[in-house]
């Protein structure tokens, strides 16, 4: 397929312009480390099982969808459930092998997983902070908070909600602080 056989999501709504009615549409679908593969879907109010199949996750029961919302947060997007790729900022989707989503909270904001771990480089893509000046912490009531290395793992399925914060990391000889909360 050339470039001039289907419409590019992420291209048209970067450029500004609208998104053709027809397919094939390209779109990004990712991983739980947010590692984007490019992805040609026909229709243009894919199902969220049109979305696994276009990247061969089987069996679909194994596995959710997540829409990358242009606000930055994830959405579920069930089996039966559409979306439509012709509005503006729908162009990335995440596809986890799980049963089942975690909730978190980083920087304030409410986050749903569709993976059992994090790490802390992945957070730190979510909320778009460079990950070479910045860190992250798990919060740790009643104790100094936690800070989650680039590839430290976090496991999300214990019970509660997990909250996490980034701030600059400021290095003073060979130790480091954190500037703000």
């Amino acid at each position: 397929m050339t470039n001039f056989d289907y419409e590019d999501i992420l291209e048209a709504t970067q450029s500004g312009k609208s998104i053709r009615d027809h397919g094939p549409y390209r779109i990004l679908i990712g991983n739980e480390r947010l590692e984007y593969q490019q992805a040609i879907i026909d229709d243009p109010v894919p199902t969220g099982l049109q979305i696994l199949e276009a990247t061969g996750s089987y069996p679909a029961d194994e596995h959710l969808v997540f829409q990358a919302l242009n606000t930055g947060m994830l959405e579920e997007l069930r089996p039966d459930e559409t979306t439509d790729l012709r509005t503006k900022g729908v162009e990335k989707f995440l596809v986890f092998r799980n049963d089942r989503s975690f909730r978190f909270e980083l920087d304030g904001r409410i986050f749903e997983w569709g993976g059992t771990f994090i790490t802390g480089l992945t957070l730190k893509k979510l909320v778009g902070v460079d990950p070479a000046t910045y860190g992250v912490w798990l919060e740790v009531r009643g104790s100094d908070d936690r800070p989650i290395g680039n590839n430290e793992l976090v496991d999300l399925s214990a019970p509660g909600v997990e909250r996490f914060f980034t701030g600059i990391v400021q290095t003073t000889e060979g130790t480091s602080c954190l500037s703000s909360h």
